[in-house]
């Protein structure tokens, strides 16, 4: 089992070379049709899961078996994977790509022109099939002052957001605890995530907000989703302390903060983060949507 996403996007990088590599070999290359979701009956909002904690099982086998959950998304998945959520009539509700980083990000000035580069490839791809949210992250501080890395983050994000709209794809930053998981990362905090959405101005571009990670940072998550509700565009669980499940074990009420969540209005996506514990993996996922369903 890996013990963080770091890990998890090493080993994607490892499967998605030999995928290629595979698919070029016996399969001729086609445009899948765009990717649809599947609502939940009952909820206010849509619910995903984030693939890198659930790596052990096979991608086809994770989708036959998260489908009948209520699960209309499987997450954090790159343009590669994605035919195969379409066979399972999944879609994917945030991209990413192997090469995303979270330690080097748009808070370096000199990664600004690979990072736009590489970035607009994937909101073409993220367009091209109904994948509304492409991920970002603002990199370690490396000794920068909060107001500079705002000011360096804006600057290099402004033109890939204004891309991003022309395309109708949202680019969404992750707020991460830097006292656990991600030490010196400097989104940390939901007022600094919030100054930077201010600071860029557009629809296009607004916050993930992770209960585990803010819960840690913070607290006060309730009144802190109330506050910034339209700051805030995707949502990811996780019990705190531990990041695993959302049970009895952890401090978290999560059926409160998930009614609060419907009260704002919210109709996007609360995706499943939590490392399972537990022997099974998807008996585990699927309380997690139950207690997440209101």
């Amino acid at each position: 089992m890996f013990n963080s996403r770091r890990d998890a996007l090493r080993k994607i990088s490892i499967g998605v070379a030999g995928a290629m590599t595979l698919r070029l070999a016996g399969e001729q290359r086609c445009t899948p049709s765009p990717l649809k979701a599947n609502p939940v009956v009952g909820g206010s909002f849509k619910h995903s899961v984030c693939r890198w904690c659930y790596q052990s099982i096979q991608l086809e086998e994770f989708c036959e078996k998260v489908k009948p959950i209520g699960i209309s998304s499987v997450e954090l998945t790159t343009p590669e994977e994605w035919p195969t959520l379409q066979r399972y009539g999944l879609t994917c509700a945030v991209a990413t790509e192997s090469w995303v980083s979270l330690t080097h990000g748009w808070n370096e000035p000199e990664l600004h022109d690979k990072l736009r580069s590489d970035y607009e490839k994937l909101v073409l791809a993220a367009a091209e099939n109904g994948i509304p949210n492409v991920i970002v992250f603002s990199g370690n501080r490396r000794q920068l002052s909060d107001e500079q890395g705002l000011e360096n983050c804006a600057t290099g994000l402004d033109g890939l957001v204004k891309f991003a709209g022309r395309h109708e794809v949202t680019i969404i930053m992750e707020l991460l605890n830097s006292k656990v998981d991600h030490h010196d990362y400097q989104c940390d905090h939901t007022p600094w995530g919030v100054a930077l959405v201010d600071k860029i101005g557009s629809p296009h571009f607004k916050l993930l907000y992770d209960i585990y990670h803010m819960q840690i940072m913070e607290g006060d998550v309730i009144a802190t989703i109330r506050k910034y509700k339209d700051y805030i565009a995707h949502f990811h669980t996780g019990g705190v302390p531990g990041r695993h499940e959302l049970d009895e074990t952890q401090e978290l009420y999560y059926p409160a903060i998930m009614r609060a969540i419907a009260d704002t209005g919210f109709s996007g996506y609360v995706a499943q983060e939590f490392i399972p514990s537990k022997q099974d993996a998807i008996a585990s996922l699927r309380h997690g949507v139950e207690v997440c369903t209101v």
